[in-house]
């Protein structure tokens, strides 16, 4: 099955059982935050081949896999503090991230570019809920409110060729 014709779920199933055996999986946010990753690939490809977004791919490129890389090495910690240190770097990439999928919306479509955007505040809302919890304070948040739409059975959408 191509990757523009799965949903969430679908994909979940091709991810490769090493990783999904391992207990970081249990973590909504890290299942959302590879799967983001993946189905940017296509996306940072299509902004490359145009000079006028070139370093705007590889900015969301870098940005879009630190969220993932943090959480990853954040979860690996012993101390709560150090754990709550690398989810902080994650949220702060997710918000990058999604600053850039707003900035390549031009290129990429509003249907891809929103996709990207809502899975991205859903990844920020949980760390948002999980770095409080590593640490006796709360993150410094004004009182918005972050609502994403719900993306989990729509079909991918990727830029057309």
């Amino acid at each position: 099955m191509r990757k523009e014709n799965m949903t969430y779920n679908e994909w979940q199933e091709t991810v490769p059982e090493m990783i999904r055996q391992d207990s970081l999986w249990s973590l909504t946010v890290y299942r959302h935050s590879l799967f983001i990753s993946d189905i940017t690939w296509r996306d940072v490809k299509q902004l490359a081949e145009d000079v006028c977004t070139r370093s705007l791919s590889d900015q969301l490129y870098r940005s879009i896999g630190s969220v993932c890389a943090n959480i990853e090495e954040g979860y690996s910690k012993i101390s709560a503090k150090d754990r709550a240190r690398f989810y902080e770097y994650a949220l702060g990439s997710a918000r990058e991230s999604r600053g850039w999928f707003y900035r390549a919306r031009h290129v990429l479509g509003e249907k891809v570019a929103l996709h990207r955007i809502n899975l991205l505040t859903e990844i920020i809302r949980l760390l948002l809920t999980m770095i409080p919890e590593q640490r006796t304070h709360t993150v410094c948040e004004t009182d918005g409110e972050y609502v994403a739409v719900k993306w989990k059975n729509e079909k991918v959408p990727f830029y057309d060729t």
